[in-house]
């Protein structure tokens, strides 16, 4: 995993970690993890306020990310913040797999975005840069690819790219119930101090 010069010059702090894991057996739902989710989900609810969330420090941070990348925060949530402030509305956490559920788990406790990827769908090294104009990009969810106005934050491996950092994931490398290996991402941002 490398950063592109220009991107650590344009935002000094940034911070990306990556993790592989291997050996997983993805599910659809594991009760383990719904406890665990519960428990989450109180803490939440007692830590914070809807009013709050725009200035506790690490959503803060992310907020002033993103305006910095050209997304307004309040159109486009800071995921962190996004799946926070859905609990405090009382709309329930997100159920895609468990491994997608654990670290949205893990991202509600921290605020920081995480990320991960299918091992087997990347073509390894992932490289954090800026977008060239007219790169195709199929996130999760889109019916087809939108071309990039270049500039972007972008994630790619040596074919495609895997991700709008720090805040849309690819649908070619998305983490499904075949997946074995991810290749987990912690996406930190300028104003976040590593713990």
């Amino acid at each position: 995993m490398s950063i592109d010069p220009r991107v650590e010059e344009r935002f000094p702090g940034l911070r990306v970690l990556l993790s592989v894991i291997e050996g997983l057996e993805v599910r659809e739902a594991d009760e383990g993890l719904e406890e665990v989710k519960r428990r989450v989900v109180e803490g939440v609810r007692a830590r914070f306020t809807a009013e709050g969330l725009k200035d506790h420090p690490v959503f803060r941070a992310y907020r002033d990310f993103f305006w910095r990348i050209g997304l307004d925060p309040t159109k486009t949530r800071p995921a962190g913040e996004a799946l926070v402030r859905r609990t405090l509305v009382g709309k329930p956490v997100p159920r895609i797999n468990t491994v997608v559920d654990a670290y949205n788990l893990a991202s509600m406790e921290t605020g920081v975005a995480l990320a991960a990827f299918d091992l087997s769908k990347l073509k390894p090294p992932l490289r954090l840069r800026f977008a060239e104009a007219g790169e195709a990009f199929k996130g999760i969810g889109m019916v087809e690819a939108k071309r990039l106005r270049g500039g972007e934050v972008v994630l790619s491996d040596r074919e495609k790219l895997v991700a709008i950092y720090p805040y849309r994931d690819s649908d070619d490398s998305k983490v499904t119930l075949e997946t074995r290996g991810v290749a987990l991402l912690v996406c930190g941002v300028p104003g976040l101090e590593p713990s």
